[in-house]
């Protein structure tokens, strides 16, 4: 994945070379990751097959939410995105806050990712504790950006293929088994048919699942920034509906097929709900290859999420959003910006502190607040366009409705006790940026722009 860092204060109409069918492929490849892989596991645990609506209805709320950023990016095409635009509409307070919410939420992202990456490796050595294996693959992801390879972002189209590729490949083999072309004579719960099998936690479940269909969706804002690339910006929002049709048939028929084959108490957040699926099969290629798949293409989009914080730090260090201490680069080692990285690294240091602590229940907490960070700036993008673009009242009601699904995918939280930490910790995150919000406009925004009245 190409990172795009957003500024509150850049500028660009760079002339793009990407088309629109282009940007659409490179969005399934990099939306794809270890919040479906491992996080619908969890879903499907809290509400049941009815996981199965809430991605559906977490594609309304996406599409909503990358139409309006790329209607934005067609009429006014910015670097700082969907920054740039807060900052348009709200003033600086915004933009910092924008800025810092979404550095918080990737590093949240890098965690769950590596927390994801570390329960899938248990697959083979269970006996490990995950805080060892979480610390073996921050090491690694580390290593790598040491290096500087610049060859890592050539490769993100293959792992990108890995992805969709083994979600394609659980699909054939799960219709084989499902239409009874399989050896092995096993018995499928199939359709729910009743209201009780479908929502087997009731309402409450299938509200608290909310959160986890939208990880699943992480990254489009990140795609939303791609489109400054795009030859034509106006067909950034075909780009991207045709990139959610297509995830969406993804995501959903192999979430269809998965809880069909098996009953909602046999998934379990330590393994990949289409492993699980697949079980009584007893296929002994499947669960390595897919499992091997899932970790190589986690473990680079860790990689690529620790490249973009690293960046992203420098950005706002430029832009006065952070201490200029994080835009300093060394050149012995390649021109890289150590002190934004030493902060990237303090980040996955807690994660396995964590996992030390928090054996049981980190990945859910871990991944609930990112998941809470990230929709904190969906949101933001969502009240920026209804400030900034010229709507219907249709365009509005959809844009407000899309509001309203944030909230209760956030909301949703509250009432399931087994993520609500991950609630208070994402809220924890968005108090300090507020609180330092604040201080920042009445003390040192406030003089910068009376000296800019006077002179």
């Amino acid at each position: 994945m190409d990172f795009f860092i957003p500024s509150g204060t850049s500028k660009g109409n760079e002339k793009g070379n990407l088309k629109w069918w282009q940007l659409s492929l490179v969005g399934v490849g990099c939306t794809i990751g270890t919040g479906f892989f491992l996080g619908s596991a969890i879903g499907i645990e809290t509400t049941g097959p009815s996981i199965v609506f809430s991605f559906l209805l977490a594609t309304i709320g996406t599409y909503i939410v990358y139409d309006l950023l790329a209607k934005m990016t067609a009429a006014d095409p910015q670097e700082g995105s969907f920054c740039y635009y807060a900052n348009k509409a709200y003033g600086r307070w915004a933009s910092f806050s924008c800025g810092w919410n979404y550095w918080s939420s990737n590093i949240l992202i890098m965690g769950s990712q590596l927390m994801a990456l570390s329960i899938l490796t248990r697959f083979w050595f269970e006996h490990i504790p995950l805080w060892i294996l979480a610390a073996g693959y921050s090491i690694l992801s580390i290593i790598v950006v040491l290096t500087g390879t610049s060859g890592f972002d050539k490769i993100e189209n293959l792992l990108a293929i890995i992805k969709t590729a083994a979600i394609i490949m659980f699909i054939i083999i799960a219709s084989f088994a499902i239409f009874g072309w399989m050896p092995k004579d096993v018995h499928h719960p199939g359709i729910p048919t009743t209201t009780h099998r479908l929502f087997p936690e009731g309402i409450r479940g299938f509200w608290a699942s909310l959160i986890y269909a939208y990880y699943a969706f992480g990254g489009i804002e990140v795609i939303g920034l791609m489109a400054m690339r795009l030859k034509k910006k106006e067909d950034a929002p075909k780009a991207g509906m045709i990139m959610l049709i297509v995830l969406a048939i993804i995501y959903i028929l192999a979430l269809l097929l998965a809880v069909t084959m098996d009953y909602y108490g046999a998934f379990s957040e330590k393994e990949s709900p289409f492993v699980t699926a697949l079980e009584k099969y007893h296929l002994s290629f499947f669960p390595h290859v897919f499992n091997a798949a899932i970790i190589i293409a986690g473990f680079s989009t860790m990689t690529a999420s620790l490249f973009g914080v690293t960046t992203l730090l420098v950005t706002l260090a430029k832009d006065g959003d952070a201490p200029a201490l994080f835009s300093k680069k060394v050149k012995k080692w390649k021109s890289l910006p150590l002190p934004s990285l030493l902060l990237a690294t303090i980040g996955l240091l807690a994660s396995i502190i964590a996992a030390l602590v928090l054996p049981g229940k980190i990945y859910e907490y871990i991944t609930t607040a990112a998941s809470i960070l990230l929709l904190f700036n969906w949101g933001f993008i969502i009240i920026s366009a209804l400030r900034i673009l010229t709507m219907s009242l249709l365009g509005r009601l959809l844009a407000l409705f899309g509001v309203a699904l944030i909230v209760a995918a956030i909301s949703g939280t509250l009432v399931e006790r087994t993520i609500r930490f991950g609630l208070f910790i994402s809220l924890l995150f968005a108090a300090i940026i507020s609180i330092v919000a604040f201080i920042l406009q009445k003390t040192v925004w406030k003089k910068t722009k009376k000296n800019k009245a006077c002179s």
